[in-house]
């Protein structure tokens, strides 16, 4: 039952109640190489959790800090300024704007996915915020 697989850049953590378990499992005899097996996880981690758990700290699984962003508010809010100006500029045209007034170099997919998640959208070769009533 091997639960993560994969480069260390996609794992995700394991739940808390897993490491319950694997804790549990130990404290009722099984040897820690044992566990690693039968859960499918390192033996740093069967350590790090019974070590936790003895030292009554939590198990849950910490917050890990996502990517900052390359566009930051200020970023965001010129972006924005510049889609009220110039409605029909094109993502390489955004980009260019960014890279120029905001000294940030970003692909056009990154524009194009500001640019969705400040709801913006193309229509009929205009960029135009995205009405409450639709999507």
């Amino acid at each position: 039952m091997i639960l993560n697989h994969g480069h260390h850049g996609c794992m995700r953590a394991y739940s808390e109640d897993l490491r319950k378990k694997i804790v549990k499992t130990v404290e009722q005899g099984m040897k820690k190489s044992e566990a690693t097996r039968v859960f499918g996880v390192s033996l740093s981690s069967v350590k790090r959790y019974v070590r936790a758990a003895h030292e009554r700290r939590s198990l849950r699984p910490k917050k890990r800090p996502g990517m900052r962003p390359k566009i930051d508010e200020n970023g965001r809010r010129l972006l924005e300024a510049d889609l009220e100006e110039r409605p029909a500029a094109t993502l390489s045209e955004r980009r260019e704007f960014l890279e120029r007034v905001v000294r940030v170099t970003v692909s056009e997919s990154t524009v194009s996915r500001l640019l969705k998640r400040l709801r913006w959208t193309r229509k009929k070769g205009r960029w135009a915020l995205v009405s409450e009533t639709s999507g």
